[in-house]
């Protein structure tokens, strides 16, 4: 995600906050008003919105233990990876420190945005286990097989698809969310969704027009409306070979988290 400062005035701050182009607008109340947030700032209170604990408080600490992950090579798929912070709080929940060393698990997150990317190797805290790198996966997956490739692995066994589905569906339409999640089943044995509710997409327009700014290319046609992660599911059961197997819950943010596996 990088953030860029639009206006600023008396303390209040517009910033454009923004997944590769998938930007998203918001005011932040900074206290000193005697000059804009800087970048690193503008990020920092981003990620102050929806920290990691938001999401880890409902996921079981013994989640690849339970898909049955104990011992062989375990690889992670994190997709929109934003600056590392959840990948790396991710991954120490699942896998903690003292068991790092004998278990092979392996995390490999992107992003499209490759200042986010430097800023996610710069602080990551396991190098020799997560990799960062920049990456449209709406228009290549190369990278991706490679990495498989790499760890002698056909598939990755847990796919990370955390509130990144509105912003492929505004800017690609209908056929860009139903591909993405297409090639998301097709090389992973296990997602782990969090998509957001529609009325994320009405706040994001919403946002855009008090801006002054034209609408997203997509939204005024978009089909899928409504309970959009209910609409993910069908599509994944019907035409991806995945069955949704839990539901841990919603976030802080009323966002379902949703587990699938290959059937």
């Amino acid at each position: 995600m990088s953030a860029q400062l639009l206006c600023y005035f008396s303390g209040l701050a517009f910033v454009r906050c923004g997944y590769g182009h998938y930007n998203r607008t918001f005011l932040l109340i900074w206290q000193n008003s005697r000059a804009p947030p800087t970048y690193r700032e503008c990020l920092q209170q981003h990620t102050d919105f929806n920290p990691p604990e938001n999401r880890l408080s409902l996921i079981p600490p013994a989640l690849l233990r339970d898909l049955g992950y104990s011992d062989e090579t375990t690889l992670i798929l994190d997709v929109g990876c934003n600056s590392g912070e959840l990948s790396g709080a991710f991954y120490k929940h699942l896998v903690p420190e003292e068991q790092s060393d004998r278990r092979k698990v392996h995390l490999l997150g992107f992003d499209l945005d490759e200042t986010l990317v430097q800023r996610a190797q710069e602080i990551n805290p396991l190098p020799s286990r997560i990799t960062f790198i920049p990456l449209d996966i709406t228009k290549d997956t190369n990278q991706l097989q490679d990495y498989l490739s790499q760890h002698g692995c056909s598939h990755f066994h847990l796919c990370l698809c955390l509130a990144v589905t509105m912003w492929v569906h505004l800017n690609h339409g209908d056929s860009g969310l139903l591909q993405l999640l297409s090639r998301l089943s097709s090389m992973s044995q296990h997602l782990l969704l969090e998509a957001q509710p529609w009325k994320c997409y009405r706040s994001a327009a919403r946002r855009l027009r008090k801006l002054g700014r034209s609408d997203f290319d997509h939204f005024k046609t978009l089909k899928i409306q409504g309970d959009v992660a209910d609409h993910a599911r069908e599509h994944l059961e019907r035409h991806c070979g995945m069955e949704l197997i839990q539901s841990f819950g919603s976030t802080a943010w009323d966002r379902k988290l949703l587990l699938f596996r290959k059937t």
